[in-house]
């Protein structure tokens, strides 16, 4: 089992939180885990963007190869089409559907989704949309993974015993609300595939 992930998205939208439930998950289903430093900028508003390499055997590089990566997990839609390069013939895009416009020259969002519904492999939600219906927009991110489950190769009651111990601090209404979402997202990808 190999998987070779980006993510990517504008800072403060939960990239990192992302990385960290399938790393942890990654880790309790005995595979081996490298993740590359982030690249932008972390403050809200910079894009993000991450390497995340999972494997059954041991990992020798952290930074995935142009062509190579499984899966693309993108918070941003013009963000997921920056690493489509990296994607490969067999590879899947993750994305939500609703633009971070944080620059003055953002693309036009129409030949934004144009170019992404060009992809034979894709999943395309509006993860703002379900997580305002879960009851908190802070839950998107988790929403998206959610969305990436049928793609993991990572069972997904780690990734949800990931979510209970990286959120339990928080309360348990925040940990119910962050599985909620989790359901919503992987619900929504394996009803359009």
């Amino acid at each position: 089992m190999k998987k070779d992930i980006i993510l990517s998205g504008v800072g403060g939208q939960g990239i990192l939180s992302i990385a960290t439930v399938i790393g942890k998950a990654a880790l309790k289903a005995g595979l081996h885990m490298k993740q590359a430093e982030v690249h932008g900028m972390s403050q809200r508003g910079g894009d993000v963007q991450s390497n995340l390499r999972i494997s059954d055997k041991p990992i020798a590089s952290d930074l995935i190869p142009m062509g190579k990566c499984d899966l693309i997990i993108s918070l941003e839609p013009m963000e997921g089409l920056r690493y489509l390069p990296y994607l490969s013939a067999e590879g899947w895009l993750v994305t939500n559907d609703t633009p971070f416009i944080n620059i003055p020259n953002y693309p036009n969002v129409t030949k934004v989704m144009e170019e992404i519904n060009k992809l034979p492999q894709k999943v395309v939600l509006n993860v703002d949309h379900i997580a305002k219906e879960i009851g908190s927009m802070r839950v998107a991110n988790i929403v998206l993974l959610g969305a990436t489950i049928p793609f993991l190769g990572i069972d997904y009651a780690l990734v949800q015993e990931s979510i209970r111990e990286i959120f339990e601090r928080k309360g348990e209404a925040i940990v119910e609300m962050n599985l909620k979402a989790l359901a919503a997202g992987k619900e929504f990808a394996e009803n359009r595939m």
